[in-house]
C-alpha cells in the first residue's frame, strides 16, 4: 500500500536545491578571473604580469639554447627546428615581442664555420650530449612551470599548464632516439 502524500505540499525550492546552488555559486566565483586576481600591489607589477614576463624570458632563453645547438650541430637543425619554433611561439604567447623566426641553417659544410658570438661556449661537443642538455632544460622548465601555475589565476594558469605539457613532450621527443 503506497504512503499517502502529505497534506501540505512544500512551496518553493527544496533544501538540496538551495545547497547545490550555493555550492555552484561559490565554485564559479572562485574560478572566475577578475580584477582582484591580478595581484596588483599599488604601483608595482602584478603577480600575473611578473609570471608572464618570467615565462616569456624562460621561453626566449630556451629558444637561444636551440639556436646555439643548431649553430654548433647543423645536422640536428631539421630535427630541432619544429621544437624551436614552437618554443618561440610559447614566448610570443607570454608576450615576448622579440621571439625570432627560425634561423636558416645550411647543410653542414666540410669546413667548420666559426661559432657566432651569441652562441654559448658551453654547448656540448657531441650531438647526443647536446640533445640531452636540451631535454634536461625542457624538463626542468616544464617542472618549474607546473609548480608555478598553482599560484596563478585562471587563464594564465591554463596557458602555463599547456606550455609545461608541451615542454615535457619536447623533452620526450629530444630523447626519443636515445632509448
Amino acid at each position: 500500500m503506497p504512503f499517502p502524500l502529505s497534506p501540505r505540499t512544500p512551496s518553493g525550492p527544496r533544501r538540496r536545491t538551495l545547497l547545490a546552488s550555493a555550492a555552484g555559486v561559490v565554485f564559479l566565483t572562485g574560478c572566475s578571473g577578475g580584477p582582484e586576481d591580478s595581484g596588483a600591489t599599488g604601483g608595482g607589477p602584478s603577480v600575473t604580469d611578473r609570471a608572464r614576463a618570467r615565462a616569456a624570458r624562460d621561453s626566449s632563453g630556451l629558444v637561444d639554447e636551440y639556436d646555439a645547438v643548431m649553430a654548433v650541430h647543423p645536422a640536428l637543425a631539421e630535427r630541432l627546428r619544429p621544437l624551436r619554433d614552437e618554443t618561440a611561439r610559447h614566448a610570443e604567447a607570454f608576450g615576448d615581442t622579440m621571439a625570432k623566426a627560425s634561423p636558416t641553417v645550411s647543410a653542414p659544410s666540410p669546413v667548420p664555420s666559426p661559432v657566432p658570438s651569441s652562441v654559448p661556449s658551453s654547448v656540448p661537443g657531441s650531438e647526443k650530449d647536446s640533445l640531452a642538455r636540451l631535454a634536461a632544460a625542457e624538463r626542468a622548465l616544464a617542472d618549474r612551470r607546473a609548480e608555478a601555475l598553482l599560484d596563478l589565476p585562471g587563464e594564465l594558469a591554463r596557458l602555463l599548464a599547456s606550455v609545461a605539457a608541451a615542454g615535457a613532450a619536447h623533452a620526450y621527443l629530444l630523447m626519443e632516439g636515445e632509448r
